[in-house]
């Protein structure tokens, strides 16, 4: 943990005006072609992999080590070794690091390396490394929304920087994103689905992502395109009541999350505020010690003790900022993002009820349901199965990461206050009266 709250936030390492240089590799011809309409809900589907909490550096955890680059041999037993909680090898591995500043003539922005270690046969290659920005992560959720719009899409950090208050290139926000970023990644990277999607591919192999991106709205999948222009001249009667208590469970967590983190910032505000005080208020005793000659040690011991004090206090504010606020944030949008898909397969329902209600009404002797109805239905069963599969693994997803929140926090907590006691104590023998020499 570095001592960034403390000085000036330090710039990042700049590139000057040079164009970026990435790491070159073939690209497969494949991916332009445009994607097949799958709307059967996969049977992985069922079966939930809590497996993103093995990724998690929150809040003392390291991020998988990639820096060097893997044989086939060696990422392969790499790759037996490392394990779901189901059994089951992963064999698909995502990280972002190496956050890198661009100076050019129109703008200045921050580029962040992502390697990518696999074995799946979509991939040409067992590694690559490219490098991208936030607009990219942007284009690369866009796509996963409109080409896979029942699922549930992981949330970005967001864009949005009030100029004057947060620098967004100081370390320590470039950090904070990039961890941001890379948890993204590793979500998508552990869906049974979402890591399939060409998009996706293109995202960690393309060399110039710029070319796909022109292709705007081409890759779209037909069954992105029929949720895309449902309109909202369906009005559903009813949410089914699995689906309402989803709705109303997401309501009550985002206002809670939405509360707490309301109050963190006000307490690590306070807190700061508190660290500028005992910062001004220490010192004092020090001087105060250079007028009192018999007072002496015990004045220094009080300053030095509250100075080490001020560095716990400092440590444990870097580590609510770092560590727990980028958490609630995430699963706030994450809320955010499920009561998205939630309103996408109640505009599917509605579209579904009102063309059945059409054919009841025609009074004609049909005993089939038209072809479109019974792809409407499809959707809708489409939407339930993924719906209720993601909802699964978000909450498993969301236990563990909680745990290992509330677990860092109250070891953090507990080393602040070890180390005030110790500080305190140690001062005690200085204040004792001492016997009188003879």
């Amino acid at each position: 943990m570095s001592g960034g709250a403390a000085g000036a936030p330090k710039s990042l390492p700049s590139s000057g005006p040079k164009s970026l240089r990435e790491m070159p590799h073939p690209l497969a011809t494949s991916s332009s072609e445009e994607m097949g309409p799958a709307l059967t809900p996969s049977p992985d589907l069922l079966l939930p992999r809590s497996i993103a909490d093995k990724d998690l550096s929150l809040p003392n955890g390291t991020p998988v080590d990639t820096s060097s680059p893997a044989s086939s041999s060696s990422l392969l037993n790499r790759l037996q070794l490392d394990d779901d909680l189901d059994g089951e090898t992963r064999d698909l591995f995502v990280t972002v690091d190496d956050p890198k500043k661009h100076v050019c003539t129109m703008e200045t922005y921050i580029t962040y390396r992502v390697t990518t270690k696999t074995t799946r046969a979509e991939f040409d290659l067992p590694e690559y490394s490219v490098r991208r920005r936030y607009q990219d992560f942007d284009w690369l959720r866009n796509k996963l929304e409109e080409s896979q719009p029942t699922h549930l899409i992981p949330p970005l950090p967001e864009k949005f920087v009030v100029k004057g208050v947060v620098d967004r290139f100081s370390e320590e926000f470039v950090e904070t994103r990039r961890k941001a970023l890379d948890k993204f990644l590793k979500r998508i990277t552990d869906h049974p689905v979402l890591s399939f999607n060409e998009h996706f591919n293109v995202f960690l192999t393309a060399k110039d992502l710029n070319a796909y991106k022109k292709q705007g709205m081409a890759l779209l999948s037909k069954m992105g395109e029929s949720v895309k222009y449902v309109t909202g001249g369906y009005k559903l009667r009813s949410r089914p009541l699995e689906f309402a208590a989803i709705g109303e469970y997401l309501d009550t967590f985002s206002l809670k999350l939405g509360t707490i983190d309301r109050i963190a910032q006000r307490i690590i505000k306070e807190q700061l505020e508190y660290l500028v005080e005992l910062r001004e208020y220490g010192p004092v005793y020090s001087t105060w010690g250079g007028l009192e000659v018999e007072l002496s040690e015990p004045l220094e011991g009080v300053s030095a003790c509250i100075g080490n004090c001020c560095t716990a206090l400092e440590e444990l504010s870097e580590d609510m900022t770092e560590d727990f606020l980028p958490v609630l944030r995430e699963y706030i949008l994450y809320s955010e993002s499920m009561k998205n898909v939630l309103k996408k397969r109640d505009q599917v329902q509605a579209e579904y009820e009102a063309k059945l209600e059409a054919v009841a009404l025609k009074k004609e002797d049909r005993p089939k349901v038209p072809t479109d109805v019974e792809k409407c239905q499809d959707r809708v069963e489409c939407f339930n199965a993924d719906l209720k599969a993601d909802m699964e693994r978000w909450q498993n997803n969301k236990r563990q990461d909680f745990r290992q929140l509330l677990m860092g926090m109250a070891d953090k907590n507990i080393q602040y206050y070890e180390k005030c006691l110790t500080a305190w104590e140690s001062i005690i023998p200085l204040l004792q009266d001492k016997p009188e020499t003879k």
